[in-house]
């Protein structure tokens, strides 16, 4: 077996563990509102979720080929630049997750790759039209998970609730909430995995030495398969801060928020955009809790949420890049 084979494995081992971590790390992002608002218990709610995100996982690869094309191109691949931004990214997720704060896996490994990238190249190497892409998810997808939330639960308000009794609601919502948070799952699977596919694909390359212009089915399910795994060993850390430190939730809440928030990121799926779910089902509650009242939202808590998402950007491509340079000093 060859040192190149041998790096590819390694690689491929890395690639998944993130997926692993971003299983457990974004838990939350499916079934916080649930657990808060008790429909479903915490083991209900995990194994609903690692199901779900398998399911989405395998259905589509649009955002994964942004990850392998349109970031660095993959002429310039090598497995020193995609091991730098695999283990930037890991690194990130298990401090943030120690931290209990909900940022984003998506844009960890995304800008730990444009922090390699520009170790191994410069920022000449740096494709704009990617980062412009993750950049515009980044930054509507938390602005539209804001507002929609609002006006789905005005919308629901005129149509349903002023008619019925808050008994009846709080029952109506508590079934439909399970089949919110499913779809909230799903979508985070259909998301999130395939950051994991496109890199694998990426590292492909660079082994080959040749571009890949598709993502190969063994990628696809062991990427979703090792989401699945991760979904399911929970994350209570960041569940609590999403479910239960942000706004006080009921089960209307939260359906609102979770069928918003999957709305916005399966569209995004569909155009190839890498958004965060975490950003965008953070900014759902965070509007959902507004529709009760500013005051109702501890926008202390909120504020953590916020400087973690912002400061991702800046810390992982500085270590993207500094992992890369270690590791060619080193000569691993």
């Amino acid at each position: 077996m060859g040192i190149a084979l041998i790096g590819l494995i390694v690689i491929v081992a890395l690639a998944l563990a993130f997926d692993f971590i971003n299983g457990f790390h974004d838990t939350a992002n499916a079934i916080a509102t649930s657990v808060a608002t008790k429909v479903l218990t915490p083991a209900q709610a995990i194994a609903m979720a690692a199901v779900m995100n398998i399911v989405g996982a395998l259905t589509g690869t649009a955002v994964a080929k942004t990850i392998a094309t349109d970031i660095v191109p993959q002429q310039y691949a090598t497995l020193e630049l995609v091991g730098a931004a695999i283990l930037s990214a890991i690194l990130w997720n298990l401090y943030t997750w120690w931290k209990g704060l909900p940022s984003s896996s998506s844009h960890a490994l995304i800008f730990s790759l444009v922090g390699a990238g520009v170790a191994a190249g410069g920022w000449g190497i740096i494709i704009p039209k990617g980062v412009t892409k993750t950049l515009t998810g980044l930054f509507t997808s938390p602005l539209l998970g804001f507002v929609v939330p609002i006006l789905l639960m005005a919308l629901l308000s005129w149509l349903v609730l002023r008619w019925l009794r808050p008994r009846v609601v709080t029952r109506t919502f508590r079934w439909a909430q399970i089949f919110s948070a499913a779809f909230m799952a799903f979508s985070h699977g259909g998301n999130d995995a395939q950051k994991t596919m496109g890199i694998i694909t990426f590292a492909l390359s660079a082994y080959a030495g040749a571009a890949y212009d598709h993502v190969p089915l063994w990628v696809i399910l062991s990427a979703a398969t090792a989401m699945g795994l991760g979904t399911a060993t929970g994350g209570w850390r960041i569940i609590k801060t999403m479910g239960f430190k942000v706004v006080d939730l009921k089960p209307v809440d939260g359906f609102v928020a979770e069928t918003s928030a999957a709305l916005i990121i399966e569209t995004a799926s569909r155009l190839g955009i890498p958004v965060s779910t975490t950003h965008t089902i953070s900014a759902s509650i965070m509007g959902v809790g507004t529709t009760k009242g500013f005051k109702k939202v501890k926008w202390q808590v909120a504020g953590r949420i916020v400087t973690a998402w912002f400061t991702t950007i800046p810390i992982c491509i500085a270590l993207g890049w500094v992992i890369h340079k270690v590791i060619l000093l080193l000569g691993v």
